[in-house]
């Protein structure tokens, strides 16, 4: 089975596969938590954010970023490393403010 599904703000565009049903609504279901995690910012509200990798020693970091106020919403990356989720918790489940979203402070700032 073979779907099209354009993203909620129709910027993105997939062709999704399945065998059953099942498969398929799981497969749109990982699209949507991952490509529609936010439209805005949750710092300043800014529609105008991007998709970032960032590399640091071999290791990827994959993130939201606001072109607008320099925030940022960072992804998790599931045991098999092959898929992600929102950071929207703590290490101890807590919610984190802002829907996840964050402003790097240096620490000579703060």
């Amino acid at each position: 089975m073979e779907c099209q599904y354009r993203s909620r703000n129709g910027r993105l565009f997939f062709k999704v596969e399945g065998g059953t049903q099942k498969e398929l609504f799981e497969n749109i279901a990982d699209l949507q938590e991952v490509f529609e995690a936010d439209e805005a910012c949750g710092m300043c509200k800014s529609t105008n954010i991007r998709f970032r990798v960032r590399d640091v020693k071999g290791n990827k970091y994959f993130e939201l970023r606001c072109l607008e106020c320099n925030a940022q919403f960072s992804f998790g990356q599931n045991k098999d490393m092959k898929s992600l989720f929102p950071k929207r918790r703590d290490e101890e489940g807590k919610p984190l403010p802002h829907g996840g979203w964050f402003k790097w402070v240096p620490k000579d700032e703060q």
